[in-house]
């Protein structure tokens, strides 16, 4: 009886250890869930155990709302890199959810439960935290339209006949590049990457400093009849406005350009002006990629 007693409990301690083994998996979001009407939002998850990426896992969502019920909405999510898993969520509205997420480990199943209030985003992409709005990127798009409009207005006084035509046919073509949202983002992160490195290097852009440039700019677009008339429509002091605020991080650019001249300069002292530039420009491109790299960048 003594061992039919014993043999009992050890079966019991047995089952409550194999309890006990189930993985307990740790998730911290690292891509932040972001809700807009009918579109699908990324997002991503790192998974832990015991601070140490958790890899191979097959991971999926199940989310709902805790205040009201417009039913669950399921995700499966893709295994990254480092125990990262990312998935494209769409939700009804924005509001405080529940997530449950399912992890399989080849058989062994994991099971966390979070809360996340979704917000909608703030613009279409970030950099470090700062954010690049619809207005950013109308902005941009209307710089790009003033400079084919100054691009057509030169043509039209340089040329004429076949030849005014090729080269307005030209300028016609390139507004399809004009409302690509790819290159008016790769336009901003590319200038506003820069500007950070230039700060962090201990640059400044200062008041003349970009009153001149404003001044210069402004001296360039009086030139073109087509130039003011279409600023004088977008609105005169919002224009001015704006375009101090990216001369601000031109000048920032520009310093890190300036940088890297001199610096080509002194390792090359007797290489001509032209390829001092040629490989200032080539270091520019290449110091341009290092930093994009290093920046947390979201595209939404």
């Amino acid at each position: 009886m003594k061992k039919a007693m014993r043999l009992t409990v050890l079966l019991f301690l047995a089952a409550l250890a194999g309890c006990s083994a189930d993985p307990e998996y740790t998730i911290e979001v690292t891509k932040p869930i972001y809700q807009q009407p009918d579109k699908e939002m990324p997002f991503e998850i790192k998974v832990t155990e015991n601070d140490k990426a958790v890899t191979g896992l097959d991971v999926s969502a199940v989310f709902s709302m805790t205040n009201m019920d417009h039913g669950t909405t399921e995700v499966d999510l893709t295994e990254g890199e480092d125990g990262t898993y990312t998935g494209n969520v769409e939700l009804p509205m924005t509001g405080k959810y529940e997530i449950i997420f399912t992890l399989d480990n080849d058989g062994k199943k994991g099971e966390e439960v979070i809360t996340q209030d979704i917000v909608k985003p703030e613009g279409v992409a970030s950099i470090n935290g700062e954010w690049i709005t619809n207005e950013d990127l109308d902005f941009y798009k209307f710089i790009n339209y003033l400079q084919l409009a100054i691009n057509r207005e030169t043509d039209q006084k340089r040329y004429t006949g076949d030849q005014l035509k090729e080269a307005l046919s030209y300028w016609d073509s390139q507004e399809k590049m004009v409302d690509d949202q790819n290159q008016l983002l790769t336009q901003i992160i590319r200038l506003r990457s820069m500007a950070m490195l230039a700060k962090e290097k201990g640059h400044t852009a200062g008041e003349a400093e970009v009153q001149a440039q404003i001044n210069k700019v402004r001296d360039q677009y009086n030139q073109f009849e087509s130039a003011k008339a279409m600023i004088n429509e977008y609105g005169e002091e919002k224009f001015w406005k704006i375009e101090e605020q990216q001369y601000q991080l031109i000048v920032l650019s520009q310093k890190v350009q300036q940088d890297i001249v001199e610096k080509v300069k002194k390792e090359n002292p007797k290489m001509g002006q032209q390829e001092i530039y040629f490989q200032a420009q080539k270091q520019y491109e290449e110091l341009l990629v290092s930093q994009v790299n290093s920046l947390k960048i979201e595209i939404l």
